[in-house]
C-alpha cells in the first residue's frame, strides 16, 4: 500500500491549504450511525472517550452516533490534535515557513525528466498553477496533490471530522485543548533530506499514477465510515508491511514516533477532568504500538466501544 494517502489520516497540516469547514452539506445527511473507532478510557473515577477521525470528510459523515455527540455535549473539555478552527494565521505562518521555498534556500534537486512530465500531468489534472507548486517544498506539494486527489475521489477536507468536532465544541463555548501543535506536525517533515523529500515526491507521483490508488483511498475511507472495527486493523498490519521510502516515514515518524507523547497528554487529560473528549486520526488507534496500546501499558483500563 503507497503511504501517501496514508498521511491524510495522521497529520492535520492540509488545513493550511483548504477554505473553512462548512455545515452546509453535512445539514441534510442521514441518521446518525457509527462512524470511525471510539474507545473508553477510565482511571481513578475519571472517564475519557477517545475517538478515531479523518482528516478529510462527506456529507454522509454527519451526524455523528448519539453515544459520541452525547459525550461531546457533556465534556468537560475536546482535545485535539490542533484546534483547526482556532488561529487560522498559526497555520499560514507555519505553512510559510515549512513548507514553502525560501529566498536563499539552495534551489531543490529537479524531478527526473519522466517524472517531470508526470507532474506536469497531475498539475494541468487538478489545476494547480505551475508557477504556486514551484512555491512548495516537495514533501508539500506532494501533500498537496495528495489532497487534491482525495477531492477527485469525492473527499472534502472543508469536511473534516476534525473540524466538525471543533465547530461543535467552539458553538457550546466549551475549551478546545490542542495535543500537539501545526509548527510540530510540519516540522516532521523538514526534518527529510532534500534527496529524501524529492523521493517522497516521485512516490506521491507514483502512487496517483498507480490505478489502485482510488481503490485505496476508497477502502480506507469506508472502513471509516462503517466502524468496520476488523477492517481498520487489517488496514493497519497492510501499512505497517509497507517498505517504500514514504511507507517507513509514515510509520516511524507520523505514528510510532507520535503516539507515546499523544498518550501521555491524554493520561494527564484524563487525570485531571473526567468526563472529556478526545479526537485524534483513526491510525493512531489500531495496530501495534497504538495510542490504547501505550494506554494501557500505563496502567488505564481502556475499553473499545466500536
Amino acid at each position: 500500500m503507497r503511504r501517501q494517502i496514508i498521511v491524510m489520516f495522521c497529520s492535520l497540516f492540509c488545513f493550511a491549504l483548504t477554505p473553512a469547514w462548512s455545515a452546509a452539506a453535512a445539514e441534510a445527511a442521514p441518521a446518525p450511525h457509527k462512524h470511525g473507532a471510539l474507545f473508553k478510557i477510565t482511571q481513578d473515577g475519571h472517564t475519557l472517550y477517545l475517538f478515531g477521525t479523518i482528516h478529510v470528510g462527506a456529507a454522509d459523515f454527519y451526524p455523528l452516533e448519539p453515544r459520541l455527540t452525547a459525550a461531546l455535549k457533556q465534556a468537560s473539555v475536546l482535545a485535539l490534535e490542533v484546534d483547526p478552527l482556532a488561529d487560522p494565521s498559526k497555520m499560514r505562518k507555519a505553512m510559510q515557513q515549512y513548507g514553502m521555498l525560501h529566498r536563499g534556500d539552495p534551489a531543490p534537486e529537479p524531478l527526473p525528466p519522466a517524472y517531470g512530465v508526470r507532474l506536469d500531468a497531475l498539475l494541468q489534472r487538478y489545476a494547480i498553477p505551475p508557477e504556486s507548486a514551484a512555491a512548495l517544498q516537495p514533501w508539500m506539494l506532494a501533500s498537496v496533490l495528495t489532497i487534491s486527489e482525495f477531492t477527485a475521489q469525492g473527499y472534502d477536507t472543508a469536511l473534516a471530522v476534525d473540524a466538525w468536532l471543533a465547530k461543535q465544541a467552539h458553538a457550546r463555548h466549551q475549551p478546545v485543548l490542542e495535543l500537539e501543535t501545526v509548527d510540530g506536525q510540519m516540522a516532521l517533515f523538514s526534518h527529510l533530506s532534500a534527496a529524501d523529500q524529492l523521493r517522497f515526491l516521485e512516490e506521491s507521483i507514483d502512487s496517483i499514477d498507480d490505478k489502485e490508488q482510488a481503490n485505496q483511498a476508497r477502502e480506507i475511507a469506508q472502513a471509516w465510515r462503517d466502524a468496520d472495527a476488523a477492517a481498520l486493523d487489517a488496514l493497519a498490519n497492510k501499512a505497517a508491511e509497507d517498505q517504500t521510502f514514504s511507507g517507513r516515514f509514515v510509520q516511524k515518524v507520523l505514528l510510532d514516533e507520535r503516539n507515546p507523547g499523544l498518550a501521555d497528554s491524554i493520561a494527564k487529560l484524563l487525570t485531571r477532568e473526567n468526563n472529556s473528549v478526545a479526537a485524534i486520526g483513526v491510525l493512531h488507534l489500531v495496530g501495534a504500538g497504538s495510542v490504547p496500546e501505550w494506554l494501557r501499558k500505563r496502567g488505564l483500563s481502556v475499553e473499545r466501544i466500536y
